[in-house]
Formats: C-alpha cells, sequence, structure tokens
C-alpha cells in the first residue's frame, strides 16, 4: 500500500453484475452525479451541460466504479469519481465538436452543443464541467487523484494530444504510427488510464498493474474509432465518420490496414486482460470492458 494516503472508507453495497448492466448502472450514477451537482444552476449553460453529458456509453465512469470495486470500495463512494471523468470528457467533446477544431454538426445521435445552442453556449459549458470535475473530486479530500486528473486533462495528456491531432492535418508527411501512438496516449488514453486506476489510487494500493490495463484498452479503444470511422455509418455511431480520410490524417488503420488493425487491437485486448492476472475473477468485469472496446 503507498504510503502517502490512507485509504478511503468503503461501504458493502457491492454486488456483481454482467457487464453490459453494470456499464448501464455507471453510466446512469454518473449523470445524475453531474445532474445533482447543478441542482439550482439555471439557464442556458446549465441546460446545455446536461444535455452534453447524457447519451453517452459511461465507459469511464464504468471503469473508475469497477477498478474502486476490485479493491472493495463501494460505488456510492467512488461515485464523484466517476461523475467527474465523464464531465471531463463531455467537455472534451462539447470542445472538439466546435467549428475552430473538427466542426461537427451530430455527436451521440443529437445535434452538437454549439449547433443546438451556439458557439459561445458551448464554450461556457465545457468550461463549466471542467471546473465541475474538479469540484466533485475535491469533496473527495483526495490531492493524488486530483493531480492526477489534472495532468491527464491537460497540456501533458488529453489537450496536448488533441493540439498534435489538429497539428497532423493536411501536412505534407503524415505521421508515423509511433507519432500516431503518442498522440492517442494523450488525446484518448490519458483519460481512460486515469479512470482505470482511480480505485487502486483511491484504495491507497499500487496503481501499476491497472495503469497498464488502461493504457492498452484507451489504444484499442482508438483503433477501433479508427476503424468504425471507415466502416461505420453515421445513423448507428451518432456521428459523421469518414472524417479523418477527407483531413488527411494518417491513422492505424492507414498505417496497418484495416486487417492489420483489427489484429493490433485484438492482442491489445489480450494485453489488457493479462495486466489484471494478479486480481483473479474479481477482474472479470473489466476484462468484459476490453473486448467491448474493440465490439462496438
Amino acid at each position: 500500500m503507498l504510503a502517502d494516503q490512507p485509504p478511503v472508507t468503503t461501504k458493502t453495497d457491492n454486488d456483481d453484475l454482467p457487464f453490459a448492466q453494470a456499464l448501464t448502472r455507471a453510466r446512469d450514477l454518473a449523470e445524475s452525479t453531474i445532474c445533482d451537482a447543478l441542482v439550482g444552476a439555471e439557464g442556458d449553460v446549465a441546460d446545455s451541460m446536461i444535455y452534453a453529458v447524457k447519451g453517452g456509453k459511461g465507459l469511464r465512469a464504468f471503469l473508475v466504479i469497477e477498478s474502486a470495486r476490485l479493491f472493495g470500495i463501494d460505488r456510492f463512494v467512488s461515485r464523484p469519481a466517476a461523475g467527474a471523468i465523464e464531465a471531463i470528457h463531455a467537455y472534451s467533446l462539447i470542445h472538439d465538436d466546435l467549428p475552430c477544431m473538427d466542426d461537427d454538426d451530430l455527436r451521440r445521435g443529437k445535434p452538437t452543443v454549439h449547433r443546438k445552442w451556439n458557439e459561445h453556449i458551448a464554450v461556457l459549458a465545457g468550461d463549466a464541467l471542467q471546473a465541475l470535475a474538479f469540484e466533485l473530486l475535491g469533496g473527495m479530500g483526495r490531492a493524488e487523484l486530483t493531480l492526477g486528473l489534472a495532468n491527464a486533462a491537460g497540456v501533458r495528456g488529453m489537450v496536448g494530444g488533441q493540439a498534435m491531432d489538429i497539428a497532423a492535418e493536411g501536412v505534407a508527411t503524415p505521421l508515423s504510427l509511433d507519432e500516431i501512438m503518442q498522440l492517442q496516449a494523450g488525446k484518448t488514453g490519458a483519460l481512460i488510464r486515469w479512470a482505470a486506476s482511480a480505485g487502486a489510487v483511491m484504495a491507497g494500493e499500487d496503481p501499476a498493474p491497472l495503469e497498464s490495463f488502461g493504457g492498452k484498452i484507451g489504444i484499442a479503444f482508438q483503433i477501433a474509432d479508427d476503424i468504425l470511422d471507415v466502416e461505420g455509418d453515421a445513423a448507428s455511431l451518432g456521428k459523421a465518420v469518414g472524417k479523418d480520410a477527407g483531413a488527411g490524417k494518417a491513422t492505424f488503420v492507414s498505417h496497418l490496414g484495416l486487417d492489420g488493425a483489427k489484429s493490433r487491437a485484438r492482442e491489445l485486448v489480450t494485453e489488457a486482460c493479462d495486466a489484471l492476472s494478479s486480481y483473479g475473477d474479481k477482474a472479470d468485469c473489466l476484462k468484459d470492458a476490453a473486448r467491448f472496446v474493440i465490439s462496438r
């Protein structure tokens, strides 16, 4: 056990559920956490915050809750962290969809926030969701958890990866596979790694196995997204497809081909599951999550 912080107090309501039900429960719990925190807030910004949070899969919230459950931490104890990661994720999507970024009209099967309201509301809603995430974590009194999310969401993580992604559009020399790995480890992977290891941090345990797990499924998740951008359709995905090729961006598919990308994603899922071997069958639901990220 790490010595710098004491473990959190646990509760007893930690029943097992099949993956699909556990995922839905985590999503609903994270959404209700954010909505509860916004009680009394009125106006377009608050309304658009709730709108942006609704309709996601809740994978990051699930990873928080399920990683905490490995250490006997009840979902109502880990609930603020689950809400925090979904608030950060929703903020990132709002800003990613803006005309100055990816200029998307559709997200989660609905008009993007700047299309339903306008650009300034979208910017403010994203800003407010980011602030809300740290408000939720602040109430837990876990400095290491809070600092970890700040790092994962910032220039060394998601924002840095997003900046690399924008810079890669229309360049004369497409990014190498190693450069794409670095980009996606920040843009997509950083928040997933934080979510997967949050339970260990809350418990004061070594987060390394769960960080390894999260890093591998983060890359597998992005490979699956690259595949869906080629093979998927907007109606089923709830967002535009074919944009990477249109922007001239190098992807896992452009480097590895469809079959190679699918094979690499499967390898990463196997490696991710292997990283959880020390937890035995307690980690079965997390392993199901790893398989889910490439079967969406």
